[in-house]
């Protein structure tokens, strides 16, 4: 768990933003498609526009195709790897959800901080149990450890438990919403090379890489 996370006063909490994830969701089909834009050459604002225009998200406002699509391209900057864009596009759906998992957790210290100080933990620890008591626990932490995380609404803490749950769902790591164990997950070779390439092997058991 992120440790002095409240800081001097006037330090910004390394969670600010993070409440946003409630209306983004994990996008798997919306990163799939705004990466192959940016592998096209395109460029920001050209990706926006072309999924705008075309609504290729298929969303029924405009507003909403443009928020998330932006929110796609702020991913793949924090994912800030030419060659994982590149495997969002062109590897099998299972790898390419494992790397936009991975850009969520850059994106936000919270995933990040969820997917190794819980999953990665329980892995490490050859520990299958996984339910509500676990999500509860790392809230309960965090919300002593910092002020911001405090202030969230109880409203909007169990919606990001929703989406938490829905990721690991997604990514296979769990059966279902309500599953009581851990399901054991591989690494693909393209991100475990990634991921050590940028020496971020503290993220490694997330994905059950434990070597």
């Amino acid at each position: 768990m992120a440790q002095g996370a409240k800081g001097a006063a006037g330090t910004a909490s390394p969670y600010n933003g993070s409440g946003s994830i409630t209306r983004e969701q994990f996008l798997f089909y919306e990163m799939r498609t705004t990466a192959k834009l940016v592998q096209e050459g395109l460029n920001n604002d050209e990706v926006v526009n072309r999924i705008v225009s075309d609504n290729l998200f298929q969303y029924p406002t405009e507003k909403s195709v443009r928020q998330m699509a932006l929110t796609c391209l702020k991913r793949l900057d924090a994912l800030g790897d030419d060659e994982l864009t590149a495997a969002i596009v062109n590897q099998p759906s299972a790898v390419s959800k494992q790397i936009c998992l991975y850009a969520m957790m850059k994106q936000y210290r919270l995933v990040w901080d969820f997917m190794i100080t819980v999953i990665g933990s329980k892995y490490q620890k050859l520990d299958t149990s996984f339910g509500k008591i676990d999500m509860n626990t790392f809230f309960m932490r965090l919300q002593e450890q910092d002020d911001t995380v405090a202030s969230w609404s109880d409203s909007t803490v169990q919606k990001l438990k929703q989406v938490l749950t829905r990721v690991l769902v997604e990514n296979e790591y769990i059966d279902s919403i309500r599953a009581d164990h851990l399901n054991p997950v591989l690494i693909s070779p393209v991100l475990e090379n990634a991921i050590k390439n940028e020496n971020r092997t503290e993220a490694l058991p997330a994905f059950n890489c434990l070597s």
